[in-house]
């Protein structure tokens, strides 16, 4: 069974920190370990240092947005740790929201799906070696050659949380990351997936499904705290605009919450965040309870389930490697 780990960026830690949870992620028979991006550590320079510190593990970014670094840079950082990690690096990408683009760093999130496409022709263009003009709809460059020989082939595993996005992947990507999905949902997604890949006409069978979840297992206090932060995160990221469609099978009072907060009743949002929902996006509990959602995943169709390390917060790299180990005896994974 292959299993990944994302590190706990939203969490305070430090690169040494991720560091050293990727390589217990190694020792520990993972398959891969992402590190996300969004208002801590840059994941080039971090995915660096754990490809430094690595041997065996896959490495990828888990996600960074099509519209924050042109395809050209994105380009030069994944040959650069392509060339460091020779098949072990994979470029996740994602459209982001509006609030990570616009807000923070003051770009235009227009047409993310047409840009997203257009980000991902240049990016493979580039990625080849081959001398790269174009202009497509959105983005454009004119005479980039690159220099680093990435040294070996680089998937790309596409984001996709909406039914035009899904698609996408199947056409466009070498593999499509799921998140906010239950295992309930799994199959109506993966078929979206593959009708773009057969009208692409693309091997289904060919698209790596990888499926990322927030998932923790302790014991006590650390578990109701761990539980209420995620219910925050929970309806945080399904009041996103563009998200706000794919959680409503599992989040059926979402409009409800949303209105309630904006109103600025943060309680009665967040009561409306029910444990039912809670439950179905993020396993938190005793030892036991991510590993068995780990399977329900593998079963509904996930060929790589990956594991979103969250703590109680600014509690050092303790809680994400306690709960790697569990997993890891859960499901017997092979150690190094």
């Amino acid at each position: 069974m292959k299993v990944g780990v994302t590190m706990p960026v939203e969490d305070g830690l430090s690169a040494r920190d991720f560091v050293r949870i990727a390589v217990e992620a190694e020792e520990l028979g993972y398959d891969a370990v992402l590190c996300g991006e969004i208002s801590g550590a840059e994941v080039m320079a971090t995915l660096g240092m754990m490809a430094a510190s690595t041997s065996r593990v896959r490495l990828a970014s888990g996600i960074i947005p099509t519209t924050t670094r042109s395809p050209v840079l994105a380009a030069m950082g994944f040959a650069t740790l392509s060339s460091m990690a020779p098949g072990r690096v994979v470029a996740g990408l994602g459209a982001s929201s509006p609030i990570v683009v616009s807000e923070w760093h003051g770009r235009d999130f227009m047409k993310p799906l047409t840009t997203t496409r257009d980000f991902i022709e240049i990016f493979r263009r580039a990625i080849s070696g081959e001398k790269t003009s174009i202009e497509t709809e959105t983005l454009q460059t004119k005479n980039f050659r690159l220099t680093i020989d990435p040294e070996s082939e680089l998937p790309i595993w596409l984001a996709a949380i909406n039914d035009r996005m899904l698609r996408l992947a199947g056409a466009v990507a070498d593999g499509v990351f799921l998140t906010w999905c239950p295992p309930s949902e799994v199959q109506q997604k993966v078929d979206l997936v593959r009708s773009g890949a057969i009208d692409a006409g693309r091997d289904p069978s060919d698209i790596e499904i990888v499926l990322s979840f927030w998932g923790f297992e302790g014991r006590g206090e650390d578990v109701a705290v761990v539980r209420e932060r995620c219910r925050r995160s929970v309806l945080a990221y399904a009041m996103v605009p563009t998200h706000q469609s794919a959680f409503l099978q599992a989040f059926p009072t979402l409009f409800e919450a949303a209105t309630a907060w904006e109103a600025g009743d943060r309680r009665r949002a967040l009561e409306l965040t029910g444990d039912d929902v809670l439950d179905a996006m993020c396993p938190i509990g005793p030892e036991g309870i991510v590993a068995t959602r780990v399977a329900q995943y593998v079963e509904a169709g996930v060929d790589l389930p990956v594991v979103f390390l969250v703590g109680p917060g600014h509690s050092g790299p303790e809680p994400a490697i306690e709960t790697m180990r569990s997993v890891s005896r859960g499901l017997a994974l092979e150690s190094a």
